[in-house]
């Protein structure tokens, strides 16, 4: 397998035994071949992501799960996923990210197999935790072998298409469980993950370049276990709030743990030689406005997306199946865009800031669309259609932005803190305007207010508040989604500036 020399090392830096593969000034011989088996690899973990959602009435009849057991079913993949992603990466960038890569899988197989053949709810979860372990590897490893073998001007149309993934299986999910579910018993929607993931180990272990951090840092043990710990808090944290209520001591205890804990971790790694992920990055102005965006991006999609799903049920009546169907328009524009290349295109022609610029108000407009056309599914198609423009254009972008500060050899790291970014983002869009849309309707759930009305005059009332609330909510989506649009570009834009005038005083 043809392979060219790795970048050259620091002066304080000593040689490597075993330089990492590094590609060529064309790339890997097989990049794009490569990128179908990491896609693969990555699309059965965003799948068991929403996957799981449509299971909850065969769970509840056949396994006796309570309200609590579904609730852990769903959180402990997220959980231990989320709070591993920094760890996981970093521990490929040291060990080798094609070990990692196929560890990943290797697990995700094994918690998928425990998942389909559970016969209690004990099980299940513990399976769905060993998953996300499986899945903080895959996702980490999957970003950074795609910046390892192509070049820096093929990394904009291979995110791309990585994202396109992302977006494909989120919107998948729901359709698959329900299919499955359709012609089969629930565990099925977990043994249907093992043939995916054997093939995508044997193609990995044959295929896939090795490529490690050159340098061969100690392992920074102290900074895994802080950052596992405070992600993990602050997560559960975000997650806990809807049900719990913010003012719980389960959740004040969760977030004040994460605090300290982060905090400590922050402070451990600003001491350190070594530290797991260098607090110079967030000096970094490319690397902090990239950031900036993409927690907003997906603080407002992931809430907004979440209401949508209520407003489709609740307000105009369709079944969970049709409903997911008719969010699809989303994803297919993702997919479409970044297929195709045109996204990758619309980046080289504006720029990363104007890329990301114009593709945030393009998601702010569609949340507007969707806010405004509560009573009709038209508006709604268009505003689905305006959002998976925008996330074409602005995510891959956004993800360069991010990975391309980041030294290569840190690019497990960078990918870890890109899904981190990702995950935080869309727990807080979930929680907060969930929140306020709760704050607005005054009851406890849509259901149970429809059920205590005693006419057809207050069950209208009802869902004119539900609607309204509704409104509100997606509204302050799209602002948060516009104020990261322009942060975003602003950081970007200087950041390039400044590049430029420090080349400048270089010649």
């Amino acid at each position: 397998m043809a392979t060219s020399p790795s970048p050259p090392l620091s002066p304080s830096s000593s040689p490597a035994p075993h330089p990492s593969p590094h590609p060529s000034s064309q790339g890997h011989p097989r990049r794009w071949l490569i990128l179908g088996v990491i896609c693969l690899a990555q699309l059965t973990v965003v799948l068991d992501n929403t996957v799981l959602n449509v299971a909850i009435p065969s769970l509840t009849r056949e396994l006796g799960a309570a309200t609590s057991d579904i609730q852990w079913m769903i959180n402990a993949y997220s959980l231990v996923q989320s709070g591993l992603l920094l760890t996981a990466g970093s521990a490929a960038d040291r060990y080798g990210r094609k070990k990692m890569l196929a560890a990943g899988l290797a697990l995700f197989g094994v918690g998928s197999l425990v998942a389909g053949l559970a016969d209690s709810t004990a099980q299940l979860i513990a399976a769905r935790a060993g998953m996300g372990v499986g899945g903080a590897l895959l996702l980490t490893t999957t970003l950074a072998v795609a910046m390892q073998i192509f070049t820096p001007e093929q990394q904009p149309k291979a995110i791309g298409v990585w994202a396109a993934v992302n977006s494909l299986g989120f919107a998948a999910g729901p359709l698959i469980g329900g299919f499955m579910l359709n012609h089969f018993w629930w565990g099925a929607i977990f043994l249907v993950n093992l043939p995916v993931a054997a093939l995508g180990l044997v193609a990995v272990v044959s295929m896939v370049p090795e490529s490690k951090n050159p340098q061969g840092e100690r392992p920074d043990l102290l900074g895994a276990f802080l950052s596992t710990v405070g992600m993990t808090s602050l997560v559960f944290a975000i997650i806990s709030g809807p049900s719990h209520g913010w003012t719980s001591a389960r959740v004040l205890a969760s977030a004040a743990v994460a605090a300290v804990v982060l905090a400590s971790f922050a402070y451990w790694e600003s001491r350190i030689p070594y530290p797991m992920l260098d607090p110079a990055f967030f000096r970094n102005r490319r690397f902090t406005g990239a950031v900036a965006g993409a927690v907003l991006v997906t603080f407002g999609m992931a809430g907004a997306l979440f209401l949508l799903t209520q407003q489709l049920q609740f307000v105009l009546g369709y079944g969970p199946l049709e409903a997911g169907l008719r969010t699809a328009p989303l994803a297919l524009t993702v997919v479409a865009l970044n297929f195709t290349g045109l996204s990758a295109r619309v980046m080289a022609a504006l720029g990363g800031p104007s890329s990301v610029l114009v593709g945030m108000v393009s998601v702010s407009a569609g949340l507007v669309s969707i806010a405004v056309a509560a009573d009709g599914y038209a508006g709604m198609a268009a505003g689905l259609v305006l959002i998976g423009v925008g996330t074409a254009v602005a995510t891959p972008a956004m993800a360069h932005a991010i990975m391309s500060s980041i030294p290569p050899a840190k690019a497990g790291v960078g990918a870890g803190l890109n899904g981190t970014v990702a995950e935080f983002g869309n727990g807080l869009g979930v929680a907060v305007l969930g929140a306020v849309l709760t704050a607005q309707f005054a009851a406890e759930s849509l259901p149970t207010a429809l059920t205590d009305a005693g006419s057809a005059q207050e069950r209208s009332r009802v869902l004119d508040a539900f609607s309204s609330g509704l409104e509100t909510s997606q509204l302050l989506g799209a602002s948060a989604v516009l104020l990261g649009g322009v942060l975003a570009s602003v950081l970007l834009r200087r950041a390039e500036r400044g590049e430029r005038e420090e080349g400048d005083e270089g010649n």
